[in-house]
């Protein structure tokens, strides 16, 4: 009884010295410091403090995943506990493999901050918050937390629950909580004065998990940044399609602004990434500075789909209405079966005109659309078996699942169709440059040749004109390659016959000169953007960055094709000679995704059902639930290899076989429901 009484009057003492701190102390969402545990609250004492951060510092340097942790005496700024760890875990630009552990001491509460792309899952975030976190805190082991959270987190990314005993659970008797709050009493004041006016000083820097990272490091998020922002956006475009057929260009529009503006984001993001792989050196302060601004660009481009990512679902409301979508997509997905036969002879006699290399971005375009169609029917099947169980959630994860697997069947088709169209186009423009080139050579008999120029310039079109002729009398042409040929010899017989044209000559053969350029331009972008399109789950960043660049080359000689001609050549080769990049990358990507294009990675070839999801897989529709929640990643911090499948927001949780569609929204979302009470 006199315990009881003695533990009344101590917390009463507590409250009274402790109310004028709490006043004061109601914190929003605030900046990290340079070292990962934050106590704003003053409850951790020199050597505790230093014990949290070495094991939080241990965790980061023995795994690939970091964990900050936040002590506030309440959280403001944000309605709920939950809130305010995503909305500082955002603000602070941290990845799917990093976790923000925020605690409120005086509102006793406390809330893990993972992202749903991160190693561990949903689930085991609550498993660790439950059986760690909540009685080491209950405990009054603020410190404790810190290993409780991070022991929890290496055990989940290693293939376990997360959960355990708490080591301190043990010492939360009645004696240990007097002297706890003994404790808080007589240090209250000092430690709480001295640590947040140091902790003040350090919560001032900015970009606090990029800073600490090396150079080196801070690229690879930067890359890892960009596929997995790029995956988002292509995916988000390609959800946005579905809903702008089904609903109109109207009740989407709000969904198609927020798309735009995560384009314009992720295009400067890849500008800054291309001024890093050109040939000008950079020095190691300009590098971080990009870098920093490649994951701050991707960062809000996230943000900016996954604001519109809940009103999406509920235009959609694929679970609702999970029965007319499955419908619909069936239909779709006949549509593809049926156009298939025709893509499949348009390619037949294509290899009967073209070189090999002519078609190597369609070769395999028929097997990988069987794929993707294979794919779609078992997750239609699944999406079947679900309604008829009740599951509309797990339904609308499997019709997802089939609509994006439908979509690049078709996109796979029509490439074919696109490249013939292409390449028939290229041998027109052949035919009518040999005619013009030939008169160039006639022409140049009459000019003056002091230094020999002239001549060069006749022999060396002389000799690409013949070839020309050779290659379009073959049986296996070659025109795209040809034309490039033609055009480098057409810039170098006009350089010397500058002089005997008049101007009204000279404006037209340049005019003739960039329509061909524009053409050739557009059909390599074209078939680079379906190539990665259909292939994003293999495809880095080198790629994308060089697609990204030509794209917005053809978009500049676009706009000056008309105003100023010689600039929108410029761009035009650019654009082409980017986008040839960008196709050669991608191809290696793909080629060696996972060895021989990993069709053993699941056991199965093309035609069986590990090869069918191995499609979606390099299709970027699966994401990494499927290999055992990020076990096999490509890379860590911002994204990794589940980024770069499908780049949904939330992830559809319940049973089902592990596989989970994109959806419109970023790359990733810290918006569980869990923390609590302690």
């Amino acid at each position: 009884m006199r315990l009881r009484r003695l533990i009344t009057v101590v917390a009463a003492c507590a409250a009274l010295v402790l109310a004028p701190a709490v006043a004061a102390s109601a914190t929003d969402p605030v900046t990290l410091g340079q070292d990962y545990v934050l106590d704003d609250a003053g409850v951790l004492s020199s050597s505790e403090l230093a014990d949290a951060e070495r094991a939080a510092q241990d965790f980061a340097d023995s795994t690939d995943m970091n964990l900050w942790t936040v002590f506030v005496s309440t959280f403001t700024g944000a309605d709920s506990s939950e809130d305010w760890a995503n909305q500082t875990a955002e603000d602070n630009g941290l990845g799917p493999n990093q976790y923000l552990l925020a605690i409120a001491v005086d509102s006793r509460q406390f809330y893990l901050s993972g992202d749903s792309a991160g190693p561990v899952s949903e689930e085991a975030l609550g498993n660790i918050e439950n059986e760690r976190i909540q009685p080491t805190l209950s405990a009054g082991n603020w410190a404790g937390a810190v290993s409780a959270a991070a022991d929890g987190l290496k055990d989940a990314a290693g293939g376990g629950s997360g959960g355990a005993s708490s080591a301190a659970s043990g010492s939360n008797g009645i004696v240990w909580i007097v002297v706890i709050i003994l404790v808080i009493v007589a240090i209250i004041v000092i430690v709480w004065l001295i640590v947040r006016s140091r902790r003040k000083k350090t919560a001032t820097a900015s970009g606090p998990a990029l800073q600490k990272l090396s150079t080196a490091e801070l690229a690879r998020r930067a890359g890892s940044a960009l596929v997995q922002t790029d995956d988002a956006v292509r995916t988000s475009e390609q959800e946005l399609g579905f809903a702008a057929a089904q609903f109109g260009d109207a009740a989407t529009a709000d969904f198609t602004t927020a798309v735009q503006q995560a384009k314009k984001d992720l295009d400067q993001a890849f500008a800054l990434k291309q001024k890093l792989d050109d040939a000008e050196e950079d020095t190691d302060e300009q590098q971080r500075a990009w870098n920093t601004q490649i994951v701050d660009l991707c960062t809000h481009a996230n943000k900016l789909l996954d604001e519109k990512a809940a009103a999406f679902d509920e235009l959609r409301k694929l679970e609702q209405n999970a029965p007319q979508a499955l419908a619909q997509v069936q239909t779709e997905r006949e549509k593809a079966a049926a156009a298939m036969d025709a893509a499949t002879a348009t390619l037949t006699q294509l290899q009967a005109s073209y070189a090999p290399e002519a078609l190597a971005t369609v070769a395999d375009n028929p097997a990988q659309a069987q794929q993707r169609l294979a794919f779609a029917d078992e997750q239609l099947t699944q999406a079947q078996q679900h309604l008829a169980s009740g599951d509309g959630g797990q339904a609308a994860v499997a019709i997802r699942a089939a609509e994006q697997a439908v979509d690049q069947a078709k996109l796979l088709e029509d490439a074919i169709g696109k490249l013939g169209s292409d390449l028939a186009t290229g041998e027109k423009s052949i035919a009518a440059m040999i005619v013009d080139l030939e008169g160039d050579i006639a022409l140049a008999g009459a000019v003056p040749d002091p230094n020999g120029q002239v001549a060069a310039a006749v022999a060396a079109t002389r000799t690409q004109v013949d070839a020309a002729k050779a290659d379009m009398a073959a049986a296996s042409k070659h025109p795209l390659a040809t034309l490039k040929a033609l055009e480098a010899v057409n810039a170098q017989i006009d350089q010397v016959l500058q002089g005997a044209r008049d101007a009204a000559t000279r404006a037209q053969r340049a005019q003739q000169m960039l329509g061909q350029m524009m053409m050739q331009a557009q059909a390599q972008v074209s078939a680079a953007e379906d190539y990665v399109t259909a292939r994003r789950g293999a495809v880095g960043t080198d790629a994308r960055t060089r697609l990204a660049q030509a794209g917005a080359e053809l978009a500049q000689a676009q706009q000056l094709q008309t105003t100023a001609p010689d600039q929108a050549l410029q761009h035009a080769q650019r654009a082409d000679q980017l986008a040839g990049q960008a196709l050669q990358l991608a191809q290696n990507d793909v080629g060696g995704f996972g060895g021989a294009g990993a069709g053993g990675l699941f056991g199965g070839g093309s035609g069986g059902g590990g090869g069918n999801v191995m499609g979606a897989v390099l299709g970027g529709i699966v994401i990494n639930s499927l290999l055992g929640g990020g076990g096999a990643r490509r890379g860590g911090g911002f994204g990794g290899f589940g980024g770069g499948f499908g780049g949904g927001g939330g992830r559809s949780r319940g049973g089902g076989g592990g596989f989970s569609a994109g959806s419109f929204g970023g790359g990733g979302t810290r918006g569980r429901r869990g923390g609590g009470r302690f």
